[in-house]
């Protein structure tokens, strides 16, 4: 029986994919490190505190994946103002019109990473070089585990789930 293979990413396309998975990292970061500040239960602000940190190791593993010459240094990158006009950022900024909403927070947070976990697993898929498929898998793994902390969070601020 014949299976067709998923469709590879060319060079082109493999650069694409590590820069946005990068910014991605960045906007989840970005997302963990503004919602922490507004969270008033313990628990869940330690949660995305060290989940900030955990997707700014992510977005450094797909920068040390990058084998371009062509993007600024890490750092750099990493203070750039956050992007207001990205899914994460936008999504947030709904949640918390009128009084923050620690519920909605943890319930977008979970969402988010349900998506990014089977966004990194779809591109995985069309990765040739397997170092950098591993990165992308190594990812999604993380992505799953933060999921699961969250969802443990969302049952200690809303128990009837």
């Amino acid at each position: 029986m014949w299976r067709r293979k998923a469709n590879r990413l060319n060079e082109e396309g493999l650069k694409t994919a590590i820069r946005e998975s990068i910014l991605a990292e960045k906007d989840a970061m970005d997302f963990y490190q503004h919602a922490a500040k507004k969270m008033y239960n313990e628990r869940p602000r330690l949660t995305f505190k060290l989940l900030a940190r955990e997707e700014r190791e992510h977005a450094r593993s797909f920068y040390d994946a990058y084998r371009w010459e062509d993007l600024p240094s890490f750092e750099e990158m990493m203070d750039i103002t956050p992007d207001t006009g990205s899914s994460w950022w936008k999504e947030l900024q709904t949640t918390m019109l009128g009084d923050f909403d620690e519920e909605m927070a943890l319930s977008l947070a979970m969402k988010r990473e349900q998506a990014l976990e089977q966004e990194l697993r779809t591109i995985a898929d069309q990765i040739e070089d397997p170092d950098v498929r591993e990165v992308y898998l190594r990812n999604a793994r993380m992505t799953h585990r933060h999921l699961e902390l969250i969802s443990e969070d969302y049952k200690l601020v809303h128990p009837s789930t």
